[in-house]
């Protein structure tokens, strides 16, 4: 993968990145991850840990899966030309995906999202956070990374409902070692 991502170019910003290398909940699980998120301040990554919010109980993230059109090439792949999705603010998850998938592009899963924040902490910025459309459960949830308490949190909205700060992130590929 060291060779593609070399060759890989593309806007690099707090809004947009060329790429990141995702570590699926096959080799770790989310619930692991998260608490090694990071916000990122003046000074460079803060102290305070990722947290899981209070209203997913325990075991519900691995409730969550890929929806069509997301599934994980792999245990461990290079998510390719990744926005946040802040033109996306303050529009349902369910409308703004359409969109992104009119665009050829594809929503991020949870999973993504862990490794865009992990290795991009600059991306979570307050009032420009975002929504994992493709990631969904049995039910209307939505994923979403947010700040709060002055760290990252990984909580969830409803497909339904706009939030003027919580954008749809999306990518433009997924490619595997193969």
């Amino acid at each position: 993968m060291r060779d593609s991502a070399a060759s890989l170019e593309g806007e690099d910003s707090p809004s947009a990145v060329p790429f990141v290398l995702v570590v699926t909940r096959e080799l770790v699980a989310p619930e692991e991850t998260v608490p090694l998120l990071r916000l990122w301040g003046p000074r460079g990554p803060g102290s305070q840990p990722g947290l899981v919010d209070r209203n997913h109980a325990e075991g519900d993230l691995a409730g969550y899966h890929p929806v069509a059109d997301c599934t994980p090439p792999g245990a461990a792949y290079l998510l390719v030309g990744v926005e946040r999705g802040e033109e996306f603010c303050n529009l349902r998850p369910e409308d703004a995906t359409r969109t992104i998938r009119d665009r050829g592009r594809s929503p991020l899963t949870i999973d993504e999202g862990i490794a865009l924040v992990t290795q991009v902490p600059q991306v979570l910025e307050k009032n420009k956070c975002f929504m994992l459309a493709g990631s969904r459960r049995h039910d209307r949830r939505v994923p979403a990374l947010w700040i709060s308490e002055r760290a990252p949190k990984l909580g969830w909205c409803w497909d339904g409902n706009p939030h003027t700060w919580l954008g749809t992130a999306s990518a433009s590929v997924r490619l595997s070692q193969r």
